[in-house]
């Protein structure tokens, strides 16, 4: 790897003014002795939405950018403008990682394997009998994806849109035809029966404050899992909590697909311990620690 020039990276998505990942990513490259500039391309910032993609993505590559991290919203809309997919990608129907090479796009998920890390390591011995997930967006895809690794035996997923909801349900039920999945319609019925929940929405973010179902639903058998890491106790995680439910926040899932994209961009191997503890001081919250670091697998 050349080190004499700065290596350049970014993120597309909206409101993505409190994120942490520029932070992680410049500080694990001083770290390994290499200039690295992480810039954020704010749609709320710059204006329009999707639309803006094609020309935000060109512009990266004529500014040298080495890769994008992608996010909400435009995980599934930037997959038409990229040249090659990973297999994880194409399955998922999401991308949240894009690199730059050679004139080509290449698009990758890290959101799976990053929440699948977060979750066994915070988790290990979690039930996976009954699964319920609200959400089945980009980031949705790729935690279903991720506890259908981890061995989970049965998923109801819930979605505002139950097309996107259906779409998500055939894919997966492709990739593993053993497992009992489908769309949800009666919440109430699928968690009095679940043991544990993967929330997967906006809500709950600092612009999306809120509970993404009603906080009676819970109760003390169930685990629940959090994508939102900003704020890290988000109003789902402290009701969980209050009932007796064991949490995973989203801290986890946001430094290992961090490490995962980073590696992807720079061609070095992240010291995903190293990053956990800058999170860790970032948010000023020993919470994500919990989730032991080590070796990454």
């Amino acid at each position: 790897m050349e080190t004499s020039k700065i290596m350049r990276a970014g993120l597309i998505g909206s409101g993505i003014q409190a994120s942490l990942t520029p932070a992680m990513h410049m500080a694990e490259a001083r770290s390994q002795g290499f200039a690295y500039r992480y810039d954020l391309l704010d749609l709320d910032l710059l204006g329009g939405g999707t639309e803006r993609l094609s020309a935000l993505i060109k512009r990266a590559e004529a500014d040298g950018f080495v890769g994008l991290n992608i996010t909400h919203p435009c995980k599934q809309a930037v997959i038409p403008l990229l040249d090659t997919l990973s297999e994880d990608a194409a399955t998922l129907g999401a991308v949240n990682t894009v690199v730059l090479r050679d004139g080509k796009r290449h698009g990758h998920n890290t959101d799976w394997w990053g929440f699948a890390e977060a979750f066994r390591r915070r988790l290990p011995d979690a039930e996976l009998r009954h699964v319920v997930q609200l959400g089945a967006g980009g980031a949705g895809a790729a935690t279903v994806y991720a506890i259908l690794m981890l061995g989970a035996d049965a998923m109801t997923i819930f979605d505002p849109d139950g097309g996107r909801a259906a779409v998500l349900v055939a894919a997966m039920k492709k990739r593993f035809p053993s497992a009992r999945i489908s769309a949800g319609s009666d919440l109430a019925a699928a968690m009095a029966d679940a043991s544990g929940l993967i929330h997967a929405t906006p809500t709950g973010m600092a612009n999306y404050p809120g509970l993404p179902l009603d906080a009676d639903l819970l109760n003390a058998r169930q685990w629940v899992a959090e994508i939102v890491y900003f704020p890290l106790e988000t109003e789902l995680l402290a009701e969980a909590r209050r009932r007796g439910c064991r949490v995973v926040d989203g801290g986890g899932m946001a430094v290992f697909q961090a490490v995962g994209a980073f590696g992807l961009f720079t061609g070095c191997e992240a010291d995903a311990g190293r990053m956990m503890r800058h999170f860790m001081a970032l948010t000023g919250t020993g919470e994500a620690g919990d989730i032991r670091p080590g070796a990454v697998g």
